[in-house]
């Protein structure tokens, strides 16, 4: 049975919190795009290591499961694109997304948009999510020098192995999605598989758009929902000032936030998004890099009467994100017991936990010790094994889209 015949068309997704109960959520089990990874274009492709498939796929099922053993709805990217592209629209805006003329000529992108327009639509979704060499292209007619020049196992359709981290690429504020805008070259594909599922799947037909992707960059694992009305947005290595501000003016023009706090952090690998240095586990709790709590900062951002902006700050994030979410204060959880522990927890994702509910999160089971002191203040600890899945550099949160969490009472 299809999601569209299981799933009421008329079910409407939001989310206004990170750690309101969870009902539904989008997934990526990883497939044949994780299988073109190599040592000679891993790190081009944004992986630190070559990872066990199998393993992958078995740690990711593990993850689902969990997940539904809580009563969350799993909605799988690969399937909900495959039922999108039964709309033409969908299969020729997803080819023309694929198939970069100016890299490969006008002759050969011809023949390479024709071949894929003739492929039933599983086979479509494998090439736009692993993607093709020259050596599988199809046979052609004439001669082609971008052809013959490239070497066989080279890409004339790049593969999306970071598709596993669905929180990038989408955010639901309210019950509006922002499509977003990656940074990295081997990411900036991803937006337009998302893209097409949520503009053609009968699921989300009725879906509202906020922040579009063709403006400033801004992902996903820099945007946290801190409280109903309030937003955290990282700016470092993936998310500009420019992106932060216009998601910024985008929820303030739609009603979706009166604050957005511009949280500045280090632009590294280690720190590539907020959400790996910071994520929420309760109403009124976070677990936190240590490293950072003293220095990590925010500038709040306030929409003014006559549809301008007012920015303040900067001043410290914990004092800032209380402030706005009209506590008292937020409770802060260390990764690790010490720098050592700490440093190497936050780089194995220990901070980037997914809430199911309130103080109830999901968690890669080697980061003890932080799981220890999550657990010491009275946050439950979902233990899932990561040891494959984590070779992108990302957690449970960077590999779960939320669609629907219920209201925090």
């Amino acid at each position: 049975m299809s999601i569209q015949d299981s799933q009421p068309l008329s079910q409407q997704a939001r989310v206004d919190s990170e750690v309101g109960p969870l009902r539904s959520v989008l997934l990526h089990r990883p497939g044949n795009e994780l299988k073109r990874l190599t040592p000679r274009n891993n790190d081009q492709l944004l992986f630190d290591g070559i990872p066990w498939v199998d393993r992958a796929q078995a740690e990711h099922d593990a993850f689902a499961n969990l997940l539904r053993s809580r009563d969350v709805e799993v909605l799988l990217l690969a399937e909900l694109l495959t039922e999108a592209l039964a709309d033409n629209r969908a299969r020729t805006a997803g080819i023309y997304a694929a198939v970069e003329e100016h890299r490969l000529g006008l002759e050969l992108a011809d023949v390479l948009r024709s071949h894929l327009s003739s492929l039933p639509p599983a086979a479509l979704v494998d090439v736009l999510m692993s993607g093709m060499t020259f050596e599988e292209l199809p046979a052609s007619e004439g001669a082609s020098l971008v052809r013959r020049m490239q070497h066989p196992h080279d890409f004339a359709v790049a593969p999306l192995p970071n598709l596993l981290f669905t929180r990038d690429s989408s955010v639901w504020v309210g019950e509006r999605v922002a499509i977003t805008s990656l940074t990295m070259p081997a990411r900036k594909r991803e937006t337009s598989i998302t893209d097409l599922i949520y503009a053609y799947h009968p699921r989300f037909a009725s879906a509202g758009r906020a922040y579009g992707a063709h403006s400033a960059p801004v992902e996903g694992g820099d945007v946290l929902l801190l409280s109903p009305g309030v937003l955290a947005i990282g700016v470092g290595e993936r998310t500009t000032p420019a992106g932060a501000e216009s998601f910024a003016r985008s929820v303030f023009a739609d009603g979706l936030a009166h604050t957005v706090l511009a949280v500045p952090i280090e632009q590294q690998r280690a720190s590539m998004h907020l959400d790996t240095v910071c994520t929420m586990v309760d109403v009124d709790a976070v677990v936190m890099y240590p490293a950072i709590q003293d220095t990590l900062a925010a500038y709040p951002l306030r929409p003014t009467g006559a549809g301008g902006l007012l920015v303040g700050g900067p001043m410290p994030f914990l004092t800032a994100a209380a402030e706005a979410m009209g506590i008292e204060r937020l409770r802060l959880i260390d990764t690790g017991l010490d720098p050592v522990t700490a440093e190497r927890e936050q780089w194995d994702d220990g901070n980037n936990t997914l809430a199911v509910a309130p103080g109830v999160v999901v968690a890669y089971e080697r980061n003890v010790e932080t799981n220890e002191r999550l657990e010491a203040n009275g946050i439950e600890v979902l233990r899932i094994s990561g040891s494959e899945l984590g070779s992108g550099r990302g957690g449970p949160r960077c590999m779960s889209c939320p669609l629907d969490r219920d209201k925090i009472n």
